[in-house]
């Protein structure tokens, strides 16, 4: 059996919400993705322009600062990274994680959530910061989803 963990980035919440009972569901482990500065409600009004988040997501080379670096990647197989979609991609601090750790090997699942678009190009702009990985578009998970289909979802991986 290979060790799973659920990593995750949430600006709001919702996505925190998803990764925790993901990670019961998948009897995995839990890592949140966090910025070293935090996003404010302005920083996230996307009807900005000039807010931080808009700028981030204008700026394909954009990588926000981590809080930390210390998830022992090294452990597992499988990595369920998940994120709210910006901009119908994910949001440039994932590729930030993705760049600070060696995923040679691994198998990335993608989930997220989303006020209402799918994943986009999300492989397609994060492959490049873990070439040597796997990354696999796995499911938009939206509102709550119960345990026998996030179990479902994780099994399936």
């Amino acid at each position: 059996m290979s060790k799973k963990l659920v990593a995750y980035f949430s600006a709001s919440g919702v996505t925190a919400g998803v990764a925790q009972n993901l990670a019961q569901a998948a009897d995995a482990d839990l890592y949140e993705i966090k910025p070293e500065i935090p996003y404010t409600k302005a920083d996230l009004n996307w009807m900005d322009k000039q807010s931080r988040s808009s700028r981030e997501m204008r700026d394909k080379s954009s990588r926000p600062a981590l809080a930390d670096t210390n998830a022992n990647i090294a452990e597992y197989d499988t990595v369920f990274v998940g994120f709210p979609i910006w901009w119908y991609v994910a949001p440039t601090i994932i590729n930030s994680f993705l760049e600070a750790y060696d995923f040679s090997g691994k198998k990335i699942v993608l989930f997220a959530t989303s006020g209402g678009s799918g994943f986009g190009k999300a492989v397609a702009g994060l492959q490049p910061s873990a070439p040597d990985a796997v990354i696999v578009e796995g499911a938009v998970l939206n509102g709550k989803p119960d345990e026998a289909k996030l179990k479902a979802f994780a099994e399936k991986y």
